[in-house]
């Protein structure tokens, strides 16, 4: 039976290489059906709690929402903005939270990070772990991507030997967490 991955990139740059890495990511999990969002589609107010008890929850909130519903595995990979995540994907976070306390409902992810640095967005994405493991049973996989420009190729993917290996490992587990196989946290 096909499952069905919901991916992004928390970005909204439209050149984002995050979106291109989580749109890879997602495509090689095999027998899926692939969801891409784009966060340019849920831009919404700046969360307040003002804004939530005089408007109520924007209906672009529950539309994300939904796409997680219908989701087996979600796959996000993150910018880092001042080492941390970008403002388009923290307002959608808060936004979702407010709509019931298990912002992923336990789905399995795959979270991910790339820039065209040496570091990968390593630090947004261990914020990302840390704060999804705090809020949710979820099983979590990541890897991180340095030096996107030299390490990734649209035709072939990941051309570090190594790198594509931690990758492979990663996707790996996260299937596992697709088919029911494993609940533990691996991350990077």
């Amino acid at each position: 039976m096909s499952k069905n991955i919901l991916a992004f990139g928390a970005s909204s740059s439209r050149q984002s290489i995050n979106k291109a890495f989580a749109t890879f990511a997602a495509h090689q999990v095999a027998d899926t059906e692939v969801t891409l969002l784009d966060l340019n589609d849920f831009e919404m107010p700046i969360y307040s709690i003002d804004k939530e008890k005089e408007q109520g929850i924007p209906a672009l909130a529950q539309q994300f929402k939904q796409h997680i519903r219908e989701a087996d595995g979600i796959v996000i990979s993150f910018a880092e903005h001042n080492s941390s995540y970008t403002a388009a994907f923290k307002n959608i976070y808060d936004w979702i939270s407010r709509i019931e306390k298990s912002v992923w409902l336990d789905k399995p992810l795959l979270l991910l990070s790339t820039s065209p640095g040496g570091r990968g967005g390593k630090t947004v994405l261990q914020a990302a772990i840390d704060r999804f493991t705090i809020t949710s049973n979820c099983p979590i996989f990541s890897f991180s991507l340095p030096h996107f420009k030299t390490n990734f190729s649209p035709e072939n993917g990941i051309l570090d030997a190594d790198l594509k290996a931690k990758f492979e490992q990663a996707l790996a587990s996260f299937e596992e967490a697709l088919v029911g196989e494993t609940s533990e946290v691996n991350a990077e």
